[in-house]
């Protein structure tokens, strides 16, 4: 049975837990918040039950659960494990004291992948002796539901390192995808950020109503983008395919990008539109949502595994 340690039980870190023991793997889960730790048991235990009803767990939830083992030491965590995931703070100090130690207490075979959002793997690796095991491996919260998982390996990073995670993602059922050199924000926040700033550039111009432009997104663009990737979007789009549709739209495109002059996000309009997000969802009622989204995330996820066509 293939052993991971999942470093950090927070939000990603409990996710990740689910993803491996999902799979079969056995899982050292620990924290150095022990409480933290015992939070994300009863998380796991209570989210369990719901994706095995939805059909997204191919055991029963006692026996996945079981797979997962609490941890009171990381040194004990990382011993004889092949891949080390970890979710600390969002912070490079913190991740280099962290990487730090891994380094130290993990065998020099065993890979060591943070889930950082942002921060490139060689901002905290470069010192380590070790480092040409370490990259990032950002997963899209929940990873258990977005199975998306961005590799992006620092410059000194083995390639033979991102093809063993590459392989052991896809053995633990994520789609991972290389980003082959560091940038800010990685590849898929830079998709996202682009999407955002021309959102935010619409509604500083009041183009277009708040709710109208999530629409937008919900019931136009995010309809296809769910099965479909934007380079195959617009091949589809155009009787000759790809080229064809660059010859007819390109000059558009080139041109909203002439237009396109960076916003700054002030506080008067991110207030304008935080209020306007309070008007659709009060704040208390956060949750709620958050549990119907993971409700609609799961039954998204059911009806893709169930078509022919995935890869």
């Amino acid at each position: 049975m293939t052993k991971v340690a999942v470093i950090g039980a927070g939000l990603i870190g409990r996710s990740w837990a689910i993803v491996f023991s999902r799979a079969g793997f056995s899982v050292n889960l620990w924290d150095p918040f022990p409480r933290q730790t015992t939070a994300a048991m009863l998380f796991i235990a209570d989210r369990l039950p719901e994706l095995h009803q939805a059909g997204l767990l191919p055991d029963e939830p006692d026996t996945v659960l079981a797979r997962i083992n609490p941890m009171t030491s990381m040194w004990e965590s990382v011993k004889d494990v092949v891949h080390v995931q970890e979710n600390g703070p969002e912070q490079v100090q913190a991740k280099q004291a962290l990487f730090a130690e891994l380094d130290r207490a993990a065998k020099p075979d065993v890979v060591l992948a943070s889930s950082t959002s942002g921060i490139p793997a060689s901002a905290f690796t470069e010192t380590l002796k070790h480092r040409g095991r370490c990259l990032v491996a950002h997963p899209v919260n929940p990873p258990y539901l977005v199975p998306l998982v961005e590799l992006c390996p620092a410059p000194w990073t083995d390639p033979a390192v991102v093809e063993r995670t590459r392989d052991l993602m896809h053995r633990a059922g994520q789609v991972p995808a290389t980003v082959k050199k560091e940038m800010d924000g990685f590849a898929l926040n830079r998709l996202q950020g682009a999407l955002l700033a021309e959102a935010f550039r619409l509604l500083a111009d009041d183009v277009i109503s708040p709710a109208d432009l999530d629409a937008l997104v919900k019931h136009g663009l995010g309809l296809r983008w769910s099965f479909m990737g934007p380079l195959e979007t617009i091949d589809l789009n155009a009787p000759g395919g790809l080229k064809d549709y660059c010859e007819r739209y390109g000059p558009l495109y080139e041109k909203m990008q002439q237009q396109a002059v960076p916003l700054h996000w002030d506080e008067a309009l991110v207030n304008r539109l935080h209020e306007a997000r309070r008007d659709e969802l009060p704040l208390n009622m956060t949750p709620v949502r958050q549990e119907w989204r993971d409700r609609r995330l799961m039954a998204l996820l059911a009806h893709k595994a169930e078509q022919p066509d995935q890869e």
